[in-house]
């Protein structure tokens, strides 16, 4: 028999740097999970990606106890990394802080693949690229055929 679902926690942690402050220490709390339990659990799994900004959804049980999954960093973070700026722009229309290629977009839409909600790399790209734009970074070079 399936455990009781008793509520679902979204929240956006650094690899590897989890603990009991806010925000994370009282999302749990809240919900009467044990809050070093996960953070323990989370710096184990995510030690490669120390630093990144990474999702995870938990989900807390009647029992208080939890799983939690965690994705691929977001498109945004990996566009600024890529275009190495600081930040997006705050008139995306009007100022152009950085350019990426077609090649940094497919890179990205491959690795965000599975978290998207697209059935193909071509529409992966197309967000990507989306993304890119509404951060006034722009996409330089001819778009490369994914077949």
């Amino acid at each position: 028999m399936a455990k009781e679902i008793a509520g679902l926690i979204k929240l956006q942690v650094k690899g590897g740097a989890a603990n009991p402050s806010p925000p994370i220490g009282p999302a749990l709390g809240s919900k009467g999970v044990n809050i070093m339990q996960f953070c323990k659990q989370f710096n184990g799994r995510t030690q490669d990606l120390a630093g990144k900004v990474l999702p995870v959804v938990i989900t807390v049980y009647a029992d208080k106890s939890f799983d939690f999954v965690i994705k691929q960093p977001p498109v945004a973070v990996q566009l600024i990394e890529a275009a190495k700026v600081k930040k997006g722009s705050a008139e995306p229309h009007l100022v152009k802080v950085g350019s990426v290629n077609w090649e940094q977009i497919k890179m990205i839409a491959e690795i965000k693949l599975e978290d998207l909600n697209c059935f193909s790399l071509e529409g992966a790209m197309s967000m990507v690229a989306g993304t890119a734009r509404s951060m006034g970074i722009t996409v330089t070079g001819e778009r490369p055929s994914t077949n």
